[in-house]
């Protein structure tokens, strides 16, 4: 018999919501297979099975929000967590043979009570749901789901994504107009006055929700760093001619060998990791009174998930060791997986230094916060073609914005300026054609 955890899904995170049981007491499990799903500030995903073995007891229910490390079911083998099987009953003594019954005498026929009138349907209850996982709130608001119509085939009859989900697949049956009633004279008919739709109310003007389980942890988690560093950014312009030029001739051979596309957030990423090597400060954490110098660098990217439902900041471990390609290939996947809710439990934690790509939508440059326990966090602005003054003359050239927000407890602004300043030559006099 083996513990299941809840697990830690970043540095900061103490507690997760339990949202959905992908197995219930009994079934088969293998060793990886999703077990059940959680919901926190870093990310909602699935959680797999620590080995294989049969479910043999859930102790934490569906909706319910634990610390990190408390138990929630056990896995034992499949003969622990058979079900005892009862004592063998004695066989029944014999029962003697019934006595011989006399000829049943001619009873004149009856007739059959009418049958009962059918029951009149009951009215839909509508009140408490029980408990909803944050992922079933979203896709009723999304959906228009009216979630007291929806019948819940959980435990305990909870609505699950999938009832949500059969419902948003399911189109709404046509109306059928009722056939109209034959006048016994053609009477003309006046025609109705018109009322004036009732005035709203202050309570129609709103529609309040409450936030879900990541929105919630993320205004903790950004609170927290707000009132925990002295935040402070620097902005530099940076010229990407080199760069977009290396990019623009080879990104359509970079689609066909590799099956993703290449952009400009992974050069970024190369010279940032060139950079903390240099400037190891801005690789560190702060403990009290201590500086905590990491050795690795580890690269969180923030990853927006879909209809703005939150952030997620998966981390490339050891990007110093990836070229352009390993660092694209591992940002496209870290991405899609966090959307998807497929990302693991180690790869939300651990990061050392953050970059996050708003030019992706179009942001020039904005003022990002720090991700706790890191230092700095270098915001990414859109590449555009801009003229600009080179020698006297207007020339057009590729130009983005880089925005590094540095906790002033630790860093001095002349030295953010010199690493930001490092990865803008960097950038500027990228020379390597080899991706």
């Amino acid at each position: 018999m083996s513990d299941v955890v809840m697990p830690q899904m970043g540095e900061s995170i103490v507690e997760g919501t339990l949202t959905r049981w992908l197995k219930k007491v009994g079934d088969k499990i293998e060793r990886d297979e999703p077990l059940f799903e959680i919901s926190t500030d870093k990310v909602d995903t699935e959680i797999p099975s620590p080995e294989a073995g049969v479910l043999s007891e859930i102790l934490v229910q569906e909706g319910q929000t634990v610390a990190i490390n408390t138990v929630v079911a056990r896995i034992g083998s499949g003969a622990a967590a058979a079900a005892p099987v009862a004592a063998p009953v004695a066989a029944p003594a014999p029962v003697a043979a019934p006595a011989p019954v006399a000829a049943p005498v001619p009873v004149a026929p009856v007739a059959p009570p009418p049958p009962p009138p059918p029951p009149a349907p009951a009215a839909p209850v509508v009140g408490d749901l029980g408990p909803l996982s944050p992922l079933v709130r979203k896709m009723a608001r999304e959906n228009d789901v009216d979630l007291t119509s929806v019948t819940g085939t959980g435990a305990g009859g909870r609505i699950t994504k999938d009832d949500v989900q059969a419902v948003i697949g399911t189109p709404a049956p046509a109306p059928v107009a009722a056939p109209a009633p034959v006048a016994a004279a053609a009477a003309p008919v006046a025609a109705p006055a018109y009322a004036p739709p009732p005035p709203r109310t202050e309570a129609a003007k709103i529609r309040v929700e409450p936030m879900s389980t990541m929105r919630k942890k993320i205004a903790e988690h950004m609170s927290h760093s707000m009132h925990t560093a002295a935040h402070v950014t620097t902005v530099h312009k940076v010229d990407m001619t080199a760069v977009a030029k290396l990019r623009e001739k080879s990104k359509a051979a970079f689609q066909a060998q590799y099956g993703f596309s290449l952009t400009f957030l992974p050069f970024v990423a190369a010279a940032t990791c060139k950079a903390l090597r240099e400037f190891p400060i801005l690789n560190a954490s702060i403990d009290g009174t201590n500086i905590l110098y990491h050795n690795d660098i580890n690269l969180g990217f923030a990853v927006a998930l879909d209809n703005g439902s939150g952030l997620i900041v998966p981390v490339v471990a050891n990007a110093d060791e990836k070229n352009v390609t390993g660092l694209q290939r591992s940002i496209v996947d870290l991405a899609a997986r966090a959307r998807s809710r497929q990302l693991k439990p180690d790869e939300v934690k651990g990061g050392t230094f953050a970059i996050t790509n708003f030019g992706s939508f179009g942001s020039v440059f904005a003022t990002p916060v720090i991700n706790q326990p890191n230092v700095g966090i270098l915001g990414v602005g859109t590449v555009e073609k801009t003229p600009v003054v080179i020698n006297d003359a207007i020339a057009i050239r590729s130009i983005c914005y880089l925005a590094l927000t540095f906790d002033h407890r630790l860093i001095d602004g002349a030295l953010a300026d010199m690493f930001t300043g490092r990865v803008k030559q960097l950038l500027e006099n990228w020379t390597d054609s080899v991706l």
